[in-house]
């Protein structure tokens, strides 16, 4: 005679691995995204300063090696030659009260 081993619950058992398995690869994969993003965000700003780099090298070099413009003569000095007729004259503006009463 063989006797039928008496059933085992093991319901509650597996779907309480199954709960804490599912949320432990939540948590994970949760983590993975997190770390995905923040290296995705550090390679753009490497990129972006790689560029604004190599933008403002080009510049500056081609700044360099244009030719360069006559600058127009300056002005002297307030001590020097101050009778000379290169000073520029000043106005003075006077303004006029618009409401004055005639006489």
């Amino acid at each position: 005679m063989t006797t039928a081993a008496p059933p085992i619950n093991n319901t509650q058992f597996s779907v309480n691995m199954t709960t804490k398995s599912q949320e432990q690869s939540l948590y994970q994969s949760s983590g993975a995204i997190v770390a995905a993003i923040v290296v995705g965000v550090i390679i753009i700003f490497t990129v972006v300063l790689l560029i604004l780099k190599t933008y403002n090298r080009r510049m500056r070099v081609k700044r360099e090696l244009e030719p360069k413009t006559a600058k127009p003569a300056m002005p002297p000095a307030l001590g020097q030659n101050s009778n000379s007729l290169s000073q520029h004259p000043t106005v003075t503006f006077i303004p006029v009260d618009i409401h004055m009463q005639s006489r």
